[in-house]
């Protein structure tokens, strides 16, 4: 257990906070610092075929040590971190023995996290726990899955009785700003299928995820000296307004939650003459999906048809663009690797919890560019934020699912 903690503390306290106004790949050069690192760690553990390619895309070859046919499958994680909080000077604090009480993150600034908060906690009690100074997120999302791959490879490699196929392990930038997958060459992975270790509580296995899309609405307006302004002055900041309160109230993240879907309002940027609107749309369902969308262009409409008169053309123009789509259409059809990844569970004591993501990850990506790819559970809570933590005994049997995976994929059938 204390391979992991250390191996885990050497990669998260390595800054990779992604950059989502950077237009390079990787978008931050800090990133590569964690990306050679690994592509050293994959060499001296044994592992062969490894490569970085200009874009920063780790990847190494397991070789089988079955005769018979097995299945190439892989493993995926990314090694940036979310730039809504910052990922620099990361010092983790490691809690033994977990009591189930208030656990300090920093005294000074007085910032617990708490079980009467985050409930989640208590089932943890009695382990040990990695979380956050308080200041800082920990990196968990997703440099827990990476440790566990790394750990997983480098037992299968000193266990050589551990009868396995081929395994492909890759990991990728920028998946926090959704490009985690963009240029990712499916062909030279050349996997069957792979699973991303990037869920979050202990069981997790997830193939259903958000179809998502990003709008950009920007409000135009006339800028008059407010003293003689009457009948003349538009002022694009209240339309932005009126815009937003016309949304369903109901369907926001904080009022949503399993196969619920969202409008969810992310920027706001703006003066009398221009204001441009940032939302997210997301939904499981594809019909949901499309009206949702509809639903933003119909409304910018109304808008252009109300003030057409007196601003004299559209008021309003709205920009929808899909990110990505819900992995269940790709992953039914192969479902047995969904039932593979959920008997390693059981046969490890772990109770699958099968249920839809609430976001997206590089798989859902992957999926539709051919390569089948759900999510299975890297042990992290709280992401993107300073109240982030992981209980290392869920990193150990991320570790143990993986190496089962492997072993259950080379079964004779």
């Amino acid at each position: 257990m204390q391979h992991i903690i250390d191996r885990f503390i050497s990669y998260v306290i390595i800054d990779t906070e992604s950059d989502a106004s950077s237009d390079t790949t990787p978008s931050t050069k800090k990133q590569l610092v964690l990306a050679n690192l690994l592509v050293k760690e994959l060499k001296e553990m044994g592992m062969s075929e490894v490569t970085i390619d200009e874009n920063g895309y780790v990847m190494a070859t397991l070789e089988s040590n079955v005769k018979h046919a097995v299945p190439t499958i892989g493993f995926v994680s990314h090694y940036d971190t979310t730039p809504d909080f910052t990922g620099a000077n990361v010092k983790p604090q490691i809690i033994k023995d977990y009591d189930g009480g208030d656990i300090i993150l920093n005294k000074e600034q007085n910032i617990v996290l708490s079980p009467s908060y985050f409930k989640d906690l208590l089932q943890y009690k009695g382990q040990t726990l990695i979380t956050t100074d308080g200041t800082t997120l920990l990196g968990a999302d997703d440099k827990a899955g990476i440790t566990e791959i790394m750990s997983a490879m480098e037992h299968l490699i000193k266990n050589p009785d551990i009868k396995h196929g081929k395994i492909r392990v890759g990991f990728t930038p920028d998946e926090e700003i959704g490009r985690g997958a963009h240029k990712f060459d499916v062909e030279k992975f050349g996997c069957e299928w792979a699973y991303t270790m990037d869920g979050s509580q202990i069981g997790e296995l997830e193939y259903e995820n958000f179809n998502a899309a990003g709008a950009k609405i920007t409000f135009s307006g006339k800028s008059v000296h407010p003293g003689y302004a009457k009948g003349k002055m538009i002022n694009s900041m209240l339309l932005a307004s009126k815009f937003i309160s016309k949304l369903p109230k109901d369907e926001i993240p904080e009022k949503t939650k399993g196969y619920e879907g969202f409008f969810h309002v992310v920027g706001i940027t703006g003066s009398i003459e221009e204001t441009v609107v940032e939302l997210i749309i997301r939904d499981h369902n594809e019909m949901k999906f499309k009206k949702r969308k509809e639903f933003i262009h119909k409304l910018t409409e109304k808008f252009n048809k109300k003030w057409k008169g007196q601003f004299g053309g559209d008021i309003a123009s709205a920009e929808v663009k899909d990110q990505y789509y819900n992995m269940k259409e790709k992953v039914k059809p192969v479902f047995h690797i969904i039932e593979i990844a959920e008997k390693a569970m059981i046969e490890l004591g772990i109770k699958p919890l099968i249920k839809p993501i609430r976001g997206g990850t590089d798989g859902c990506q992957l999926s539709y560019i051919g390569l089948p790819c759900p999510n299975i559970f890297a042990g992290g809570h709280n992401f993107h934020g300073k109240y982030e933590y992981v209980p290392v005994e869920s990193m150990v049997k991320a570790t143990q699912v993986i190496v089962k995976i492997a072993e259950l994929t080379a079964l004779p059938k």
